[in-house]
């Protein structure tokens, strides 16, 4: 009774990663929690407790899209890692690092390209933003330091015709990544250099 009750959760999990997959993919959902909640709802099975961890989907994404992305994803992945280049080179004073979906490979027709830049003060990239005449909004987001939570600025703008999103960290930063919120560990970050393999590669 007991392997069989095990064998039914390990399927659920499963079945409910996979649906969560389908859900960013195919929507355009971000927020790893509101995933689950909206599969969870789907499958029949609110009240469950026996969630997929982020990073069961982060590889149920990658699965899913390259069951059902085909080129038409790959191009859009070469495309926006290509729009990280370029404004990589744009940022290079500061010390630019590419970050999350466009990196790791699950971005699509809905991803933006994340960017991390470090500066002294975040006024130092928004005197360089307006003195490109490039209009910009303003934002801000958490990120976890081990047991610690800090809050820094980010400014999102369009190059083209790809959304941009720039979060400024401290010179600190750079040498300090913050926890990663698919598996918890240091954010993987790449620079230029990175970047440029990437698209050599692919």
């Amino acid at each position: 009774m007991a392997r069989n009750r095990q064998n039914r959760d390990t399927r659920m999990r499963e079945l409910l990663a996979q649906e969560c997959a389908r859900i960013m993919s195919a929507e355009g959902v971000r927020d790893f929690s509101l995933a689950k909640r909206k599969a969870a709802l789907r499958l029949g099975a609110p009240d469950t407790r026996n969630l997929p961890q982020n990073r069961e989907i982060q590889d149920a994404l990658l699965d899913y899209q390259r069951l059902f992305g085909g080129v038409a994803q790959q191009n859009t992945l070469r495309a926006l890692r290509e729009a990280a280049l370029e404004a990589m080179t744009f940022f290079e004073r500061f010390r630019p690092r590419l970050v999350g979906p466009v990196l790791d490979g699950t971005a699509d027709d809905y991803s933006e390209v994340n960017l991390h830049l470090f500066a002294d003060t975040p006024e130092e990239v928004v005197l360089f933003l307006m003195e490109h005449d490039i209009p910009f909004d303003t934002d801000e987001r958490r990120f976890r330091y081990d047991d610690d939570y800090v809050f820094l600025p980010v400014y999102r703008f369009v190059a083209g015709e790809t959304r941009m999103d720039v979060c400024v960290f401290t010179e600190r930063g750079l040498r300090h990544p913050p926890r990663s919120r698919v598996d918890g560990r240091p954010m993987r970050r790449a620079n230029v250099s990175e970047v440029r393999s990437l698209l050599e590669f692919d």
